[in-house]
């Protein structure tokens, strides 16, 4: 787990420099915990208090392709204990405290460690016959239609935003860490999964021997998914239950080789449904070990499932190459409104533009179906390179919401240059884009990232997750708006 550290340095890119202020609130976290045994959760400092430091070393394996795909494991689990308080497994999740300590946390000085890990040249080699390929899907070849962006909306008015609840790990209003092994993690994309019912994704997960910063630890999961019924978030949002393989274990749902330089992770970028089917976009990472700021990918993607979102399938077509490692689409954010789904999207790092394409309901699988927004036209002439910018400037992790309350668009992203979350809106999912609201910066939450809009926001209450590299764990937060 340990080479995922060095992402941190794309966090503390956006926390070197304090930004303007912002109305945000840290402290004090309401809702922190359904018991009274459990401490209220502490936000973790920028110094670590146990830091194990990556050494890539190079080294030429063989590498199977295509990707072995796992049969996938999944169970289903008795019911949570009526008193929340109860932790259903204690035989798997109360154990020995693995903190670090001696004399370096008696000084207040990280306990530094390394921990050598290769970084692959990797020899392609034939797999074992996983029987045929399915077909491609036919060939579309959509007209050029004009798509004029409307007038530019003033820039929201954000009268207060707080801190709700910690929502995972230690602590949280779910005690994660005690029911699922969920005891860091980061992201929290949320999307209305069917009537009365939000799926929630995260990214890189681990359960015991976890200490931040990043998802440092034992039992690492590339990501894990969790469902809430819970309408009133006033005071947290309460997760019912995530897709497990066993007892109190929630499952990694879209996996990846964990091999540096080959796909070290799969980390979700949104979801959304159409009917009974569950799409979830993704990106697969190809390395952390970049420049610091970025990381490279090997595509983007899509995977559907069928089963309420218990197994995934990662579509063999629907992926964006990330050629010479600039290519658009790495990182996406799908949205679903009328006859169409609207993906945007940057290129890998949280140092791109936004770019926008458009395709049918019942094409998603279909990239040759897509259409690029081009300068005032849907083309899909060029494909992905002819997207022209509908936001410029430094956007990292795209969050869209369509609110039909309002026929507007809403968009939060981790603004680098700002130093912080900031939120636009637009009558049209092409713009002309306000000027960006700054929600929430560095100097309320250092190390922040993520800023996931909830679906189930309203005009006046936006919600929405953000995640912390020095706490590597998912916050709640509200932003009342004007």
């Amino acid at each position: 787990m340990a080479m995922r550290v060095v992402v941190a340095a794309a966090v503390v890119a956006a926390s070197g420099v304090l930004g303007a202020g912002s109305p945000a609130s840290a402290e004090p976290v309401v809702g922190t915990g359904p018991c009274a045994s459990d401490p209220p959760p502490v936000h973790e400092s920028v110094i670590p208090k146990k830091l194990d430091i990556p050494i890539p070393y190079p080294a030429v394996e063989p590498v199977v392709y295509p990707a072995p795909e796992p049969t996938p494991v999944r169970i289903t689990p008795p019911p949570l204990p009526a008193d929340p308080c109860t932790n259903p497994c204690p035989d798997l999740t109360d154990g020995p405290d693995l903190s670090p300590g001696g004399l370096s946390s008696a000084l207040g000085l990280p306990q530094i460690g390394f921990d050598l890990n290769p970084f692959v040249f990797g020899i392609p080699v034939p797999g074992p016959d996983i029987g045929p390929k399915p077909e491609p899907p036919p060939t579309e070849h959509p007209p050029t239609e004009t798509a004029p962006p409307a007038p530019q909306r003033p820039a929201p008015h954000v009268r207060e935003v707080s801190t709700v609840a910690k929502v995972t790990g230690a602590s949280s209003t779910n005690r994660t860490d005690k029911r699922w092994q969920v005891n860091g993690t980061d992201l929290g994309i949320m999307w209305e999964s069917e009537p009365g019912k939000v799926a929630v994704a995260f990214g890189d997960t681990v359960g015991r021997g976890f200490h931040p910063p990043g998802g440092q630890g034992e039992d690492w999961r590339s990501n894990v998914l969790g469902f809430s019924t819970d309408r009133d978030l006033a005071d947290g949002m309460t997760i019912d239950r995530f897709v497990q393989d066993s007892r109190c274990h929630a499952a990694e749902v879209l996996g990846s080789r964990k091999t540096d330089n080959v796909e070290i992770t799969t980390i979700p970028t949104s979801g959304f449904a159409v009917g009974s089917r569950q799409y979830m976009s993704y990106m697969s990472i190809r390395t952390w070990n970049s420049i610091p700021g970025t990381w490279f990918t090997n595509h983007g993607g899509i995977a559907y499932s069928d089963d309420a979102g218990q197994t995934w399938t990662k579509d063999p077509y629907a992926q964006w190459d990330n050629i010479f490692g600039v290519s658009k689409f790495q990182v996406a954010a799908m949205v679903p409104q009328g006859g169409y789904v609207y993906m945007f999207g940057t290129a890998n790092t949280r140092l791109g533009e936004v770019g926008l394409a458009r395709v049918p309901l019942d094409q998603v699988l279909n990239k040759s179906a897509y259409q690029y927004w081009s300068d005032g036209n849907w083309t899909a002439v060029g494909g992905p390179r002819a997207a022209t910018p509908i936001v410029r400037g430094t956007a990292a992790e795209l969050s869209v919401r369509y609110d039909e309350s309002r026929d507007r668009w809403q968009m939060s992203y981790l603004d680098t240059a700002r130093t912080g979350i900031t939120l636009r809106e637009s009558d049209t999912p092409q713009g002309v884009w306000s000027e960006p609201a700054r929600l929430v910066g560095v100097e309320t939450f250092p190390e922040l990232y993520g800023g996931f809009i909830h679906p189930w926001s309203t005009a006046a209450d936006l919600y929405f997750t953000v995640s912390t590299w020095s706490d590597y764990n998912v916050y709640l937060m509200r932003a009342e708006l004007g």
